[in-house]
């Protein structure tokens, strides 16, 4: 299976691009803003501020896709969900699942490891509110993409955590060859849809509330429904 393209050999030459990138002027002028002036809690750290690069082993079976980085967590500590309320709950949820080495992710040297597992965000930038822009979202698609490329011999399914990933995901899908129902399956948590991709397997993804504060605080997404949708995902990947 070839994907025309495809720009990176191996996931350590698309991390180190990830990291030099400065290609959204906005997104570049935010980040270090944030790491210059900082959050009062953290006034005494030093800001990771560039691009965050995905997480977790180059045999990944499961892929967990997000939005982009948190401007006081991953674009502080360099590791994507780390250093916040989000991750938190990710990382709680992974180790109770046997796919964390511990419970907590807090910085880059903390000795975490993710096991049979990799995380990565469509725009690898915290983004002011949010919200990156369409350019944006566009600019920062081929890393996506060719970072599914590399994973893809061995994923076997997606955990996508919230609409925008989820919209991110199809698309690069569909752009990659795979088979996807029509029409495409709309997002909610819990929702499994199994795609097949060019190469003829079938993988499973799976949808899930973003652990943001606005969901985990108003109980739109607890503890249990996190466990649920990563054993759903851990289940696939173990057949």
């Amino acid at each position: 299976m070839e994907w025309l393209g495809r720009l990176y050999k191996s996931l350590k030459q698309l991390d180190a691009a990830v990291i030099k990138c400065t290609t959204c002027p906005r997104l570049v002028e935010w980040r270090e803003e944030v790491s210059i002036v900082k959050r009062k809690s953290y006034e005494d750290e030093k800001y990771w501020g560039k691009p965050i690069p995905g997480f977790g082993p180059a045999d990944a079976r499961i892929l967990i896709i997000g939005l982009a980085p948190g401007a006081h967590g991953a674009n502080r500590t360099g590791r994507i969900f780390t250093g916040d309320r989000s991750g938190d709950w990710l990382f709680g949820a992974l180790h109770r699942a046997g796919l964390a080495k511990i419970p907590t992710s807090t910085d880059r040297n903390d000795g975490q490891e993710l096991i049979d597992t990799r995380i990565l965000c469509a725009v690898r930038c915290a983004p002011p509110d949010n919200k990156p822009s369409n350019e944006e979202k566009a600019a920062c698609a081929p890393f996506m993409r060719d970072e599914l490329f590399l994973l893809l011999p061995t994923t076997k399914s997606f955990l996508v955590l919230g609409n925008f990933a989820w919209t991110a995901l199809f698309t690069q899908l569909s752009e990659m060859g795979f088979t996807i129902p029509k029409p495409r399956p709309k997002f909610g948590h819990g929702v499994k849809v199994t795609v097949v991709g060019p190469d003829g397997i079938k993988r499973l993804i799976v949808g899930s509330y973003h652990p943001s504060q606005q969901n985990t605080f108003t109980g739109k997404l607890t503890e249990k429904m996190l466990d649920s949708v990563i054993t759903i995902a851990k289940r696939e990947a173990d057949k």
